[in-house]
């Protein structure tokens, strides 16, 4: 039991920093606004979800975006964009990782990444029109944007990012997954044992 949990830490541990690592690396998309940008820091906190279960790649989470926070800081001087990312992340492998917990296998995967992919974009959508573009404008001392303005923001910018950035990310995992699937069933099993 102890050899398990000094396991799951250093997995933890271990898909944070790749987690970080991967954040660093992140990339505008081409036609989006300057500070959309495409990472795959979230691969990780998945991967940690199916072997150690969903605390798991909640925890991964939570540690890549304090590390950026602590490293890079925010432009609000409020971490609103690191919380941000925390909550696409979540919304993002929680239900690839329930419904891969029901349909154990590649279809259930590509199924799970593909809700996951819609649940994050819709509800992004709805946290960055009544929470986080407000929050910005709150901490940058700028104008406040109207209810249009915001509006033609998240739907015509924040919706199709996420759209585009959970595609990217189901294709690279998937790409993995099947590479690593029996790797990661003997990672499962053991942990069970």
């Amino acid at each position: 039991m102890k050899h398990q949990k000094v396991k799951t830490l250093v997995g933890i541990g271990m898909f944070s920093s790749i987690s970080y690592i991967l954040m660093l690396m992140n990339f505008p998309f081409p036609g989006f606004l300057s500070f959309l940008l495409v990472d795959f820091s979230d691969i990780p906190a998945l991967l940690a979800a199916v072997i150690f279960g969903p605390a798991a790649g909640i925890m991964v989470e939570l540690i890549k975006n304090g590390l950026d926070y602590m490293m890079t800081g925010a432009v609000t001087g409020v971490p609103v964009g690191q919380i941000a990312n925390f909550a696409a992340g979540i919304l993002f492998v929680l239900p690839a990782y329930y419904i891969y917990k029901k349909i154990s296998n590649k279809k259930g995967m590509a199924a799970g990444l593909l809700a996951g992919t819609i649940i994050m974009s819709l509800i992004m959508s709805v946290l960055n029109y009544f929470v986080f573009l407000p929050a910005y404008t709150i901490f940058l001392g700028a104008e406040a944007m109207s209810s249009a303005q915001t509006k033609q923001m998240v739907v015509s910018f924040i919706f199709p990012f996420n759209l585009i950035k959970g595609v990217l990310m189901t294709v690279v995992f998937m790409l993995l997954f099947v590479r690593l699937n029996s790797w990661l069933e003997k990672q499962i099993l053991y942990k069970n044992v």
